[in-house]
């Protein structure tokens, strides 16, 4: 794909070369008389002066009367360039390679010439004729073409490259980088997109700056009443039914493992370069995190991932954590090394997920169905947000072969 400045230059080559053809076109047909001027300017010449069998004299005579009135210097010469006659100082004669050039008369120095019809050369040093015009036009539309073509790169790469910056701003706001800012450059229209941009930046890392903090420190303060519920219910052991009791121990866990996972995945969209990043050995950190559930079959190579230890347990701990609230036992766990990349892939013995849940099961706070299996409806958006963070991606599909007998599981992707 052409980048943008390599069209914007095409379109004006294109453009040029369009009116330099026009132009060419125009001066042939109108432009033809003009080519017969040095002709016609040699035979008016050869009328004014003597014919070339006159004598030096007369020939002299009649340059004079020629000359007359004109602040120049002349000189005649004859087919072989032999001097015959000047007027003011004498001027040698051209070259005979040098006389012409793409049409173009020669000067040798301040001197310019005019061949008469009959052979004869008239030279002076002030511009007498101009043989041939149609060439002189053809290498000035060249040298102004060439100019132009030379140019205009520079012109249309400046603006150009304003764009990029500015598409790479946008690739950045909308990678979640709300502090990408473009330099303003100029005062024309990408100027004030430009402008318009850093002003919608701005107000997006506000709104969403204020939205974290607000969840953030409503999370925070919802700490203290759990703990205060949590040290009445334990003191309150005789009052209260065991039942009702269990009952409110659940809650208050599953309010308090909400408020964590809000609180994580607060911090994650509020300083993702934060985290400690270090050599983790995948198959050993999911060996330890299986450990504490219970019918987790665990299976795979040793495999060496850059991240933070803490996140990627997180990260597996919630899958293990989704497989038994909302699957049935065993749950199964692979680590592998494909090419460039390690997988986790985990999956159940459960119904699984329908095809058309893939995406949904990964948004906050979704559940497919209101069951009774308990969660906070954030564990798999944190666990896509943690792959993400560490460069690799998480997703639900379709798993191939003979263990897993097209059943639907979870797979995560690093690159190593």
């Amino acid at each position: 794909m052409f980048r943008l400045y390599i069209r914007f230059y095409f379109a004006l080559v294109a453009s040029l070369a369009l009116f330099a053809m026009a132009t060419l076109v125009v001066w042939h047909l109108t432009g033809v008389p003009m080519q017969h001027a040095g002709a016609i300017l040699g035979k008016v010449m050869q009328n004014a002066l003597a014919p070339a069998d006159s004598p030096p004299a007369v020939q002299q005579e009649a340059l004079q009367h020629l000359a007359a009135g004109i602040s120049a210097d002349v000189t005649l010469f004859d087919a072989k360039g032999l001097r015959i006659a000047s007027v003011g100082r004498p001027l040698s004669a051209p070259v005979a390679k040098r006389r012409a050039f793409m049409g173009f008369s020669w000067r040798m120095g301040p001197a310019t010439f005019v061949r008469l019809a009959d052979g004869r050369l008239l030279v002076s040093n002030v511009a007498i004729g101009y043989p041939n015009p149609l060439g002189a036009f053809h290498l000035l539309l060249l040298i102004l073409t060439v100019a132009i073509v030379v140019g205009a790169l520079p012109v249309v790469r400046q603006i150009t490259r304003r764009l990029e910056r500015l598409q790479r701003g946008v690739e950045s706001l909308g990678a979640g980088d709300f502090a990408a800012r473009v330099k303003v450059e100029g005062r024309d229209e990408v100027a004030q997109l430009a402008a318009a941009f850093n002003r919608s930046a701005g107000q997006i890392e506000q709104l969403v700056g204020a939205h974290k903090s607000l969840l953030a420190n409503a999370s925070h303060e919802l700490r203290t009443p759990l703990a205060r519920i949590r040290l009445a219910l334990e003191l309150s052991t005789q009052s209260v039914d065991p039942g009702r009791r269990a009952g409110l121990e659940q809650d208050i866990a599953e309010l308090d493992g909400l408020v964590d996972e809000i609180l994580l995945a607060s911090r994650l969209d509020t300083v993702p370069g934060s985290f400690v990043k270090e050599d983790v050995d995948l198959l050993a950190l999911t060996a330890e995190e299986c450990a504490r559930f219970e019918n987790v079959h665990l299976e795979g190579t040793p495999v060496v991932v850059r991240g933070d230890a803490r996140l990627l347990r997180r990260m597996v701990r919630n899958l293990l954590e989704n497989a038994r609230r909302h699957g049935a036992p065993p749950t199964e766990v692979r680590v592998a090394r494909a090419g460039s990349d390690a997988t986790l892939t985990v999956w159940d013995n459960g119904p699984g997920v329908l095809p058309a849940e893939f995406e949904n099961v990964f948004r906050p706070f979704y559940r497919p169905n209101q069951s009774s299996s308990g969660g906070t409806g954030l564990g798999l958006s944190l666990v896509r947000e943690i792959a993400r963070l560490h460069g690799g991606e998480a997703r639900c599909q379709l798993l191939e072969g003979p263990q897993t007998s097209q059943r639907s599981g979870f797979v995560v992707s690093f690159a190593v």
